[in-house]
């Protein structure tokens, strides 16, 4: 395991321990998230603990051209219930992925700092947002890091059934129709395997992030 320093590196993927952490300590500034994600490596960790930064065996991901949306879903997607946009409200989608109470889960991951610095992301057009209205009220979203080929997916959030799942389609689509390579979804839960995301090595992985 490789303790970061201010200098502006982190050793290559294949160096991760078996659980998959790479790294330890360093920033989340702008110039050291980008040089992270552009790697294949993300960081992961709680607020009481130092930076963690990962790089997997395994990478969950989508592959946006062959994606199928699943019956149940197309039907609530033509009911046009949601109303679905992109940017508008990033801060509020983080704060509500920070906030939003998760099943098995205490606390979350998504700290202050991660918010800032996220949200500088953002203001330099480096992160995305999708949001997911109901009545005007903002009631589901995700948001994630773009590198131009590969969407890498952070957190998505729900205040009513189903509509993380809207978010994550409409994600996809926008993905498929501006010719992404690959939707980057980092480690298995159950919840992203029912979504319809598998693991690829992180071999593979890192091929088409470098390509």
């Amino acid at each position: 395991m490789y303790f970061l320093t201010k200098e502006l590196y982190f050793p290559p993927v294949e160096e991760a321990s078996y659980e998959g952490i790479l790294a330890v300590g360093g920033d989340l500034s702008i110039e050291r998230l980008m040089l992270a994600y552009k790697n294949g490596i993300f960081p992961w960790f709680d607020a009481d603990e130092p930076i963690l930064w990962w790089a997997p065996s395994e990478r969950m991901v989508v592959n946006p051209n062959d994606y199928k949306v699943s019956k149940s879903m197309r039907n609530i997607l033509n009911r046009n219930i949601f109303e679905v946009t992109i940017n508008k409200d990033f801060e509020s989608v983080i704060k509500s992925c920070q906030q939003i109470e998760r099943r098995d889960q205490d606390g979350t991951w998504i700290s202050d700092a991660i918010i800032k610095s996220y949200t500088e992301l953002h203001q330099l057009g480096k992160a995305k947002s999708f949001e997911v209205w109901q009545n005007n009220e903002l009631v589901g979203g995700l948001y994630g890091v773009d590198l131009g080929h590969v969407f890498c997916g952070e957190s998505m959030f729900s205040k009513v059934p189903n509509a993380s799942k809207v978010a994550f389609i409409k994600l996809i689509e926008y993905l498929k129709q501006n010719n992404y390579k690959l939707l980057d979804c980092q480690v298995h839960n159950d919840h992203l395997e029912k979504l319809g995301a598998f693991e690829i090595s992180r071999d593979l992985f890192m091929m088409i992030l470098k390509s």
